[in-house]
């Protein structure tokens, strides 16, 4: 997610937004950002459902991210494992 361009797939209506392969584009809103030493947790609402993020605190600057910034998470991953006890 860097740059100005939105964590959004490009269409035709909208060619300048970032392409990206992954699919799951989930847009919400930073509610929380705690920063460690050299990484950040980014906590983004996404309709009443937290998702944290673990970036750098170099991206945190880049991406000019505060409390309150509309972003998407971007989850690319091979395998979502759920478990029961």
């Amino acid at each position: 997610m860097r740059g100005s361009a939105a964590a959004q797939p490009a269409t035709e209506e909208r060619p300048d937004l970032m392409k990206i392969s992954a699919r799951n584009v989930i847009p919400g809103t930073i509610v929380e950002i705690k920063k460690g030493a050299t990484t950040s947790h980014v906590r983004l609402d996404v309709g009443g459902t937290v998702i944290t993020s673990s970036i750098t605190n170099e991206a945190v600057e880049e991406l000019k991210l505060a409390v309150g910034t509309k972003a998407s998470a971007v989850i690319k991953a091979s395998d979502v494992m759920i478990a029961v006890a």
